[in-house]
This record gives structure tokens, C-alpha cells and sequence, in this order.
């Protein structure tokens, strides 16, 4: 299977720091503001990269190598004072087992990523309370990748994880902000990790254990079964389609696997149902359909 050119490269140094779980590349860019001291963005980046890959987020004893490759993008684009409005880009991926080739397993964009930030304010996170849109959500996410990132290598086993990205969003949700609460048709936080969580919607992450724990991972011993696996997972996915308004979770896998699905139908053994895959994401993922012609 052809390495995936993902959306970043990892460099595992790429921060002098004692890691704990995650290993977090984070890029403040403030090029669409004009005629404004720079040095906070800088200040505020450098804070962020420590506030990340210095916490402690679980009980887990994890090895450098065990750290998740993870970057999140922070590109504002306007600011006023102390406010400042922005999108947020995370992404993770994962080893896969007994290859080099790291899995992109998240890919998502937030448009409503709006805070407000002193240079040198400490950034701490309390539980159980709302201090700031910007510690709420970087933290929220950092629970979503773990979470998401665990499930990958045991059914489910990101609940935990999940359960205390739903904390930060019920504590979030007395900011009043629109990215916390239950829009209907929107998909923000709150959209997000109710999908993660609903029972209703559980195929995504059986489908997510599947593809990669007995899929990618068993290409190194056995090609043929795993390459069906993956095969079998996608399309499963067909049974969360109009389950919700927004089909957000299969929008979710598909902007992360897209591209990883493609490469792996460019060579290897023949599958059993890959004309029922074409049909299925044609179906269920019809803005990538440009790229569903490629599957050989």
C-alpha cells in the first residue's frame, strides 16, 4: 500500500519538552491580520505547544514513542484588542503496525473558533468550570483525538476519553456560545462529540476499530484479509447514512480516509465487494467522487 501524502509531516523533535500523551505540532498563522504587534501570536503559539504536550491528560504511563502525532492550525483572521477570531484545523494520526506508515485517523475543521487572549496569560484547565473559549476548546479536542485515537486500537476504548470531551463541552455550554450548544444542522462542538457518543451512531466507531486494528494493521502478515477488513468497515459505514441531518461523522471519516482509501485499491489483492464499496461511497461521500473514479 502506497504511503498517503497527509497534510502534514511530522518531525518527532519538533519540541524540546518532556511529552506526555500527546505529541502536538501547533501553528498560530496571523497573516490575514494587518498592522498588529506579532510577537503575541508568537507568545501564544510557544504557550500552547507547552500547554499540550506538557499536560498529563490520563492515568496512562505512555513511552515517547507511544505519544499521538497530532497538529492543530490556528489561523486567525481578525482581531480586536484582546478578541480574536479564528478557524482551527486539528489532525492526528496513528503507527500502523509493522509498517513506518502513519494512518490519518482525525481530519476536521472548526470555522467558529473565536477567543480572547492576554499575551502571557497562564493557560490552566479546571474541570469544573468555564474559564476560556480558548483553553475549552483546545482542550476539548485534545480529549477527541485521544479518544478517537484509542478506539482505533480497542472497540471503544477511547470512551473515556470522549466522556471527558462531553465535561468540557457541558461546562462550555454556560458561555452561551453557538459552537457549544445544540444547533440544529450545525456542525460545531457540541454536534461533534453527541455523535461520538450516541448509541445510535455507534457503527462509526465499530467501523473505525475494524479498519484499522483488523484492517491496516494485519497488512504486514496477511494482505488479503486485511485489505477486505478495510473494505468491509467502509461500507459499513453506509448504515449511519441519514441517521442525522448532517451525515457529520460520515463527512468526518471521509476527510480523513478519502485519499487512504483510494491508494489502497491502487494495487494489492482483488476484494470480494469492491464494486458494493464503489456503489457505497459514491452514495454516502458524493464530494469525493472526483476521487472515487481512481479505485482500480
Amino acid at each position: 500500500m502506497r504511503k498517503l501524502i497527509f497534510l502534514f509531516v511530522f518531525v518527532l523533535s519538533f519540541v524540546n519538552v518532556k511529552g506526555q500523551e500527546l505529541n502536538c505540532l501547533v501553528n498560530v498563522n496571523f497573516n490575514q491580520v494587518q498592522g498588529s504587534n506579532t510577537q503575541v501570536f508568537k507568545t501564544l503559539q510557544t504557550s500552547l505547544t507547552e500547554f499540550i504536550n506538557q499536560t498529563k491528560w490520563t492515568n496512562r504511563e505512555v513511552k515517547p514513542e507511544e505519544r499521538i502525532n497530532c497538529a492543530m492550525n490556528i489561523i486567525v483572521t481578525s482581531r480586536n484588542d484582546n478578541t480574536f477570531e479564528a478557524t482551527l484545523q486539528i489532525q492526528s494520526t496513528r503507527p500502523v503496525f509493522g509498517t513506518t506508515y502513519e494512518t490519518p485517523v482525525l481530519n476536521l475543521k472548526d470555522n467558529d473558533f473565536n477567543f480572547k487572549y492576554n499575551e502571557f496569560d497562564p493557560l490552566f484547565y479546571n474541570k469544573n468550570s468555564f474559564d476560556s473559549n480558548l483553553i475549552s476548546t483546545i482542550v476539548f479536542y485534545a480529549y477527541v483525538i485521544l479518544g478517537v485515537d484509542a478506539d482505533t486500537f480497542k472497540l471503544k476504548g477511547g470512551e473515556s476519553y470522549l466522556k471527558e470531551a462531553q465535561n468540557v463541552m457541558l461546562q462550555a455550554q454556560q458561555s452561551g456560545l453557538s459552537s457549544w450548544q445544540n444547533v440544529v444542522g450545525k456542525q460545531n462542538r457540541f454536534l461533534l462529540i453527541d455523535n461520538l457518543l450516541s448509541s445510535k451512531l455507534a457503527a462509526y466507531r465499530t467501523a473505525m476499530y475494524n479498519y484499522h486494528r483488523k484492517g491496516l494493521d494485519e497488512f504486514s502478515t496477511n494482505k488479503n484479509r486485511a485489505k477486505q477488513a478495510v473494505e468491509d468497515a467502509v461500507i459499513s459505514m453506509e448504515s449511519l447514512y441519514n441517521k442525522t441531518v448532517s451525515n457529520y461523522l460520515i463527512r468526518l471519516f471521509f476527510d480523513a480516509k478519502a485519499d487512504e482509501i483510494v491508494n489502497t485499491y491502487s494495487d494489492g489483492p482483488t476484494t470480494r465487494n469492491k464494486n458494493k464499496l464503489v456503489q457505497t461511497v459514491r452514495k454516502i461521500s458524493p464530494v469525493n467522487n472526483s476521487k472515487w473514479k481512481e479505485i482500480k
